[in-house]
């Protein structure tokens, strides 16, 4: 009895081992971010949709094959037309599995991903499985239902398809927000977006090319006396898939003073049937038409529900064209509506992965102030992530950023962007090796020449650089910076102040640091540097000198 006793107290205390230790291993998920939305598994093989979302390339091809198109865990559809390989995912997973002693993600298995979908197909059109081999109906039985009661079949078919697009509004118009929404950060977020505007600057009013149009707004009555936003929804849809370029003009002038007045409405009129309207005319050749479009898509992109949504609909390369090859006013929307969709962080990367930061780097240079002003700002926000700013450092951004810093075109903001790039260490040694700490001393010294925002920015960017780099203090030396922190730190705003003395200390404790020098001859003395390391001070050092 006593040994049976001894046994049960082992079990019981081998359970509660077992029931402790499964806690830390939870610690150890697999992000969410890393596993594909069809298979569920580790992506081996990233690719990105023009959404932004990220599918195993495998899933994909499954999907294509069985000719299934799958309904994701938040509603949406994505578009499998085209694929990138996303090779900055797949860096993170393979350095996240390193870091974890995890195994890399193995090739996946055709006929594994195959079933897998195939229980998708079964779960999302139940309606298609119900004759299967568990119901059996004979062909003489069935073609009787049909021609008794093909009426109800109808109505019902009719009354589904009503009711589910009317859900979908309705709950839409449920997640309405304030376009003066700022931008929300979380306090751990290392670096911080400051509170810039969150309205692209083209968002102002008629632009030229609506102006001209506007005198149509009194030939559709019909649409201002509607109080359904279903209805308005409607009447715009087809005003907007028109063939008559006049009447595809008068729609995206009313969508556009909508969007721009009724800030409750931009939520409930973003339908997916209507901006897959709006995504064809975006590509128009009619230059009014395209820029029309195009501003409205900025109106709409003010709600923050609506930005991811916009970018799973796969406007960004559409946005990417315009903001190339469009005219002057289509190229300030575009900029704008880039800008907007940026402020989402769900939507950085996929922005960045869709090609949009080259022609943004270009656009820093157009004659519109609006183009230049928005690009900008959506450069400071895409390179708030990792991905993008290595991106920019490759297409040698940052030569381009700093000679627009010397000429001063757009300085305060292309500084912003500096600042950002200064957070990594890509982007700080490529900005050491450009002079940066050069040019950005000489624009403080010439602080009657800049504005405030501008030497706040300069000194933003020196803080950067500094941070943790050991080049820093002599290139700042050479550049005599020690003297210009100095009065930045006596005579700058409280944001300048405060970096400008952090600068200064990081300088005179290095300087102690370098003061300290290692005793070679003791250390030779003692049996070899490897077993003694003695560190003398300056003094005795110079001391010890003659020994030599």
């Amino acid at each position: 009895m006593g040994g049976n006793g001894k046994h049960r107290w082992i079990f019981s205390f081998y359970q509660r081992s077992n029931s402790s230790s499964s806690p830390k291993q939870s610690k150890t998920q697999t992000p969410h971010e890393f596993l594909c939305p069809i298979s569920g598994s580790l992506m081996f093989d990233p690719v990105v949709i023009p959404s932004g979302q990220s599918f195993d390339r495998l899933s994909i091809q499954v999907c294509r094959d069985l000719g299934f198109t799958p309904t994701l865990q938040d509603g949406s559809t994505p578009d499998f037309s085209t694929i990138i390989p996303n090779l900055a995912i797949k860096t993170t997973i393979l350095a996240w599995c390193r870091d974890h002693h995890a195994q890399d993600p193995a090739p996946p298995d055709y006929s594994s991903v195959e079933k897998i979908v195939l229980s998708k197909i079964q779960e999302q059109t139940p309606s298609r499985l119900t004759s299967g081999p568990d119901i059996r109906v004979s062909e003489r039985e069935l073609l009787k239902a049909v021609a008794e009661n093909p009426p109800v079949l109808f109505s019902h078919a009719v009354t589904e398809i009503g009711s589910s697009v009317n859900g979908r509004l309705l709950c839409s118009t449920s997640t309405s927000s304030s376009s003066d929404e700022s931008v929300i950060v979380t306090a751990s977020s290392p670096y911080t977006p400051l509170p810039l505007s969150t309205r692209p600057a083209c968002f102002s009013g008629s632009g030229s090319s609506s102006s001209s149009t506007e005198i149509t707004l009194s030939e559709a009555p019909n649409l201002k006396s509607q109080s359904s936003s279903s209805l308005e929804e409607q009447e715009l849809v087809l005003k907007l898939k028109s063939s008559d370029i006049f009447e595809q003009e008068t729609g995206l002038v009313l969508l556009r003073k909508i969007t721009r007045t009724k800030e409750e409405a931009r939520v409930s009129i973003c339908s997916p049937r209507l901006l897959s309207a709006l995504r064809s005319l975006i590509t128009s050749r009619y230059s009014v038409v395209q820029t029309n479009a195009i501003a409205s898509l900025v109106n709409l992109s003010l709600e923050k529900s609506n930005k991811v949504v916009i970018v799973r609909s796969g406007f960004v390369p559409l946005l990417i064209d315009a903001l190339k090859a469009g005219s002057s006013e289509a190229q300030e929307h575009a900029a704008g509506a880039l800008f907007s969709l940026a402020l989402e962080d769900e939507n950085k990367m996929a922005i960045g992965v869709l090609g949009a930061l080259q022609p943004l780097l270009h656009a820093l240079r157009s004659v519109s102030e609006r183009t230049q002003h928005d690009s900008a700002l959506a450069l400071y926000h895409l390179s708030l992530i990792q991905s993008n700013r290595v991106k920019l450092v490759k297409l040698g951004a940052v030569l381009t950023l700093l000679s627009m810093v010397k000429s001063g075109d757009s300085a305060s903001l292309v500084l912003l962007v500096l600042c950002n790039l200064a957070a990594c260490p890509e982007g700080k040694s490529a900005m050491l090796d450009a002079n940066a700490v050069a040019i950005l001393v000489g624009m403080l010294r010439e602080s009657e020449l800049v504005c405030k925002a501008t030497r706040e920015n300069c000194v933003a960017a020196l803080f950067a650089l500094s941070h943790g780099s050991m080049r820093f203090k002599g290139l700042a030396k050479e550049a005599r910076a020690v003297e210009v922190l100095r009065e930045v730190e006596e005579r700058g705003s409280e944001r300048a102040k405060d970096k400008a003395k952090r600068i200064l200390q990081m300088m005179r404790d290095r300087k102690e640091d370098e003061d300290d020098e290692i005793d070679w001859e003791a250390a030779l003395e003692s049996g070899g540097l490897s077993r003694t390391r003695h560190r003398v001070g300056k003094d005795d050092f110079a001391a010890n000198s003659t020994d030599f």
